[in-house]
């Protein structure tokens, strides 16, 4: 259980700084001059173009050798954070596009400015029709969190490791964390299920979602 408190720690806390990633990135992507986007663009394929592995290994094994040390833990949130911003960037990307941009125009025609307009008009319908994937984003990183131990973070599967270890009981060890790891999934997806319900936007929340899940 130790473990798994770290796990759900690295799960919450990336997918937190990823989401704030997300954003920028996407309305960088999308709103902003040709060198914002670009450079945009470029995180997105840079990190989504390579393992994770590599992007923990990087962090932590590779940045000492230019004068960077971090613990296990911190190079973990860093690597799942910024690994989470770029996928999250794209949801919310597609989500931004599929508004319709009548809204953006019929905004600035009432004498609203661009930044009003999306803070007030575009993004918080984006980020409602953006659940469904945000919700796969979450079950994702929890799975993900497991790859961790790799760089000696002791989470929910190297405690097991550890422990499997010391009494050759495998079989019921990884039993276990399966089962943890599943019931944590179906209480997530519970949660995530609510939350959809309750912020669907009337008349295009349901159409949007289907689109969204079948993208995915």
């Amino acid at each position: 259980m130790q473990g798994f408190s770290v796990t759900l720690l690295l799960t919450v806390v990336a997918l937190s700084v990823g989401f704030v990633i997300g954003v920028v990135v996407a309305l960088g992507r999308v709103y902003g001059n040709k060198i914002i986007a670009a450079i945009c663009i470029g995180f997105i394929e840079i990190i989504r173009g390579t393992p994770l592995l590599v992007q923990l290994f990087i962090l932590y094994f590779g940045l000492p050798s230019v004068g960077i040390r971090l613990d296990p833990l911190s190079a973990a949130l860093i690597g799942l954070s910024i690994n989470s911003g770029a996928y999250q960037a794209e949801y919310l990307r597609g989500s931004l596009q599929s508004i319709e941009s009548g809204q953006m125009i019929a905004a600035r025609t009432l004498g609203m400015s661009k930044l009003r307009s999306i803070q007030y008009i575009i993004l918080p319908q984006a980020l409602r029709i953006t659940i469904p994937a945000w919700s796969n984003e979450l079950i994702y990183l929890l799975k993900y969190t497991s790859i961790a131990y790799i760089i000696q973070v002791n989470e929910l599967f190297a405690e097991a490791r550890f422990i499997a270890s010391d009494s050759f009981r495998y079989l019921e060890m990884f039993a276990i964390i399966a089962i943890i790891y599943l019931v944590t999934t179906i209480i997530f997806t519970e949660i995530i299920d609510r939350v959809e319900k309750r912020f669907r936007i009337p008349g295009i929340g349901h159409h949007k979602t289907l689109e969204m899940r079948a993208v995915l």
